[in-house]
């Protein structure tokens, strides 16, 4: 497959990001046609979309909303910071970049288009001088081993690269750190049992250009 091509959603785009989120989340936790005609009319640079550039076909979806980095606890559930998804709660003066969700079609997954979206993402908190993309991470791999470990213990040891868990482990590649565990972030993520580890991204410091601190003196 040729490599992703990211953009803006569009009002065209929604059925075919109904029926990716359908393919992802199922019928009952999917995107609905609503929302994310709403999210296009309150956030329009926040929704984006990947395409295969050779069968022009919706391959992968971004949705994203500013916060307030202080008005929310970062262990606050995925639909209080959301408005219930419906992005209601975007801030266009906020700081944080909150990833409300991202998916990939299944045919298309381990070919760089979620890194495609990221780096989408980071491009737009570049451009709006925010300070940081926030998220919460899904956790699937928990729930096969949560008789025997508590969610912060499979987080640090997914953190530290000792277990592998296909969403966290991608962000912490991506250069997310984890900042806090969310017990009952969304509920209805059984495999996670609800829980998700809060991570952060902030971007790298530009390298500074500090003047020589001898420069050569003038002639008299």
């Amino acid at each position: 497959m040729s490599k992703a091509r990211v953009r803006r959603a569009r009002s065209g785009d929604v059925l075919d990001l109904v029926e990716l989120s359908r393919e992802i989340w199922g019928t009952l936790e999917g995107w609905k046609a609503p929302e994310l005609l709403h999210h296009q009319e309150l956030f329009p640079e926040g929704q984006l979309v990947a395409v295969d550039p050779a069968s022009k076909t919706v391959i992968g979806m971004a949705v994203s909303l500013i916060i307030d980095g202080d008005a929310f606890e970062p262990d606050a559930p995925w639909e209080e910071v959301t408005g219930h998804g419906r992005l209601d709660t975007h801030t266009p003066a906020g700081t944080i970049l909150y990833a409300a969700g991202v998916a990939v079609h299944p045919r298309a997954q381990g070919m760089g288009v979620g890194t495609a979206l990221y780096h989408a993402r980071e491009r737009l908190l570049r451009r709006r001088e925010l300070e940081a993309i926030r998220a919460g991470a899904r956790i699937p791999g928990y729930g096969e081993v949560a008789d025997r470990l508590s969610a912060e213990a499979y987080v640090r040891a997914v953190a530290a690269g000792d277990r592998y868990d296909p969403t966290l482990s991608f962000q912490i590649r991506r250069g997310f750190r984890v900042i806090g565990i969310a017990r009952g972030y969304l509920e209805v993520d059984e495999a996670s049992l609800g829980h998700a580890a809060i991570v952060e991204w902030r971007p790298p410091p530009l390298p500074s250009h500090d003047p020589d601190p001898d420069p050569p003196k003038e002639s008299p």
